[in-house]
């Protein structure tokens, strides 16, 4: 998750909004309130914005690669106290085209909040994905498939399957697994 507001109070009327900008432009619209805001007065009514983002992994050439990846492409998720002057001067400003609810916002509700701000908790799950590389010799511990040895041959694009080789009645045989069911032999 993308916070660079320093902590701030804790203003009870602050609730979330979202922000429709033009593609592409999330950073750049962050960038603009956060310094167009200062020293209008309007400062104390805003509080972290923020563009949600997920860790994901990939691999190319034998590497782990990891990237960002924008889980709401065009949407920001700006904290704030929203009155008149505060909606127009976000939505005024270059590249951003309106708040979800149009000229009376709506606020996302609380268990959604809550669930978005998770997205950072669930991103560190992703990290024990991560660990596993093709050609890795690993056991399976859990499934149809327990005690059984292999090799990773693939790894699923969400990260929570494995195509493991294994050798039964002495042929090699490709058998899918979720990760939370193998261990690294070392």
């Amino acid at each position: 998750m993308d916070t660079n507001l320093p902590p701030i109070e804790r203003n009870s009327n602050m609730m979330w909004y979202v922000l429709h900008t033009y593609t592409s432009q999330e950073d750049t619209v962050k960038d603009m309130i956060m310094k167009g805001i200062k020293d209008t007065g309007l400062e104390s009514l805003l509080g972290n914005i923020l563009i949600p983002r997920q860790k994901t992994y990939s691999i190319r050439d034998g590497k782990k690669i990891e990237h960002e990846k924008k889980l709401f492409n065009s949407y920001i998720l700006v904290e704030c106290e929203m009155t008149t002057e505060l909606h127009s001067f976000i939505v005024t400003l270059p590249n951003v085209t309106h708040f979800l609810g149009g000229k009376q916002p709506h606020s996302l509700p609380e268990h959604e909040v809550e669930k978005l701000l998770g997205i950072q908790e669930r991103g560190k799950t992703s990290q024990r994905k991560a660990e596993y590389l093709p050609n890795d010799r690993i056991k399976i511990n859990g499934g149809p498939f327990v005690d059984f040895e292999g090799t990773i041959d693939k790894i699923s694009a969400d990260g929570e399957k494995l195509i493991i080789k294994v050798t039964i009645f002495g042929r090699v045989t490709p058998v899918e697994v979720n990760i939370d069911q193998v261990e690294v032999i070392t």
